[in-house]
């Protein structure tokens, strides 16, 4: 982590959803999903929320070694994007703890807030976690 890694950063990211990130398109095996309306999908939308914070936080880790992974979800859902309309996500970090990291996240579509919450994040070195995942699908 470098000491540039403070409260404070703000990152913004901005998406066209597309028909491929909508509810239908999210677990294709799902004949629930299938019949499903066309609107970005909250699994593909935390993906985006993701995305972003990766965005806000890699200036600030020795990327690639350093990288942080998803561990908490506090998000709400509030209103459906169709395909076409472009996402905004707004993302700032508000708490370093260690390598423990917390961010207050919003989505909007143009129209709507679509989503609102906090997002924790985990900073890991790539090759020890890598070790872990051997080990754990060794055990399999």
């Amino acid at each position: 982590m470098k000491d540039s890694l403070q409260p404070g950063i703000k990152h913004e990211f901005r998406y066209r959803v597309p028909v491929h990130k909508t509810v239908p398109a999210l677990l294709p095996e799902s004949p629930e999903f299938q019949v499903m309306p066309e609107v970005l999908a909250t699994g593909f939308l935390v993906g985006l929320i993701e995305w972003t914070c990766i965005q806000a936080l890699n200036p600030h880790l020795d990327w690639p070694r350093e990288q942080s992974v998803g561990v908490h979800l506090n998000l709400s859902h509030e209103a459906p994007t169709p395909p076409g309309m472009e996402v905004t996500v707004r993302v700032k970090l508000v708490e370093v703890d260690g390598r423990r990291l917390v961010f207050e996240v919003e989505a909007d579509d143009g129209v709507d807030i679509i989503c609102r919450g906090t997002h924790e994040r985990f900073i890991i070195n790539y090759d020890r976690f890598m070790q872990r995942v051997a080990s754990k699908r060794e055990k399999t």
